[in-house]
């Protein structure tokens, strides 16, 4: 599901980013750029979505992580990684969180601002790039990432 789409409101957002969740499998990580307010956050509550996530979905910029469990295909436990690095001061505080072990784990791995990483984002991984359209609600979404076989 990668390409470049527009939206014209955070619903569609969100119910395109549903869509795209639908398509990724344990282990994925989706690395989300974007400016302040061009709906990274709502990318992952579409995302959330697809593996039946009812707990809010909030942009963790704080805390550095949510954690939301939710359901695969299968009805399986689904752990979704909700990263914000935005705040994130040095990569010291990443290996105290443990990312390399969510990273390598199970779940799926959302992170925003994934440029604060640089070379500690894996090399298998989505790229999804929000930016504001040409009014307050679009949004240009590109997306782009590993063939799935």
């Amino acid at each position: 599901m990668t390409g470049t789409y527009n939206t014209k409101s955070a619903g569609e957002t969100i119910s395109h980013a549903l869509l795209f969740g639908g398509t990724l499998r344990r282990g994925d990580v989706v690395a989300l750029y974007g400016d302040l307010g061009s709906g990274k956050t709502q990318f992952v509550k579409g995302v959330c979505l697809a593996y039946n996530i009812t707990t809010p979905v909030t942009s963790p910029s704080f805390v550095i992580l949510n954690r939301y469990e939710g359901r695969d295909k299968k009805n399986d436990e689904l752990f979704v990684y909700h990263f914000d690095l935005y705040r994130v001061k040095s990569t010291a505080e990443l290996y105290d969180l443990g990312y390399e072990e969510l990273l390598q784990n199970n779940g799926i791995c959302l992170i925003e601002w994934a440029e604060m990483l640089g070379g500690l984002l894996p090399e298998r991984r989505y790229d999804v790039r929000l930016s504001l359209g040409d009014n307050e609600n679009e949004r240009l979404i590109e997306i782009s990432g590993p063939d799935k076989k």
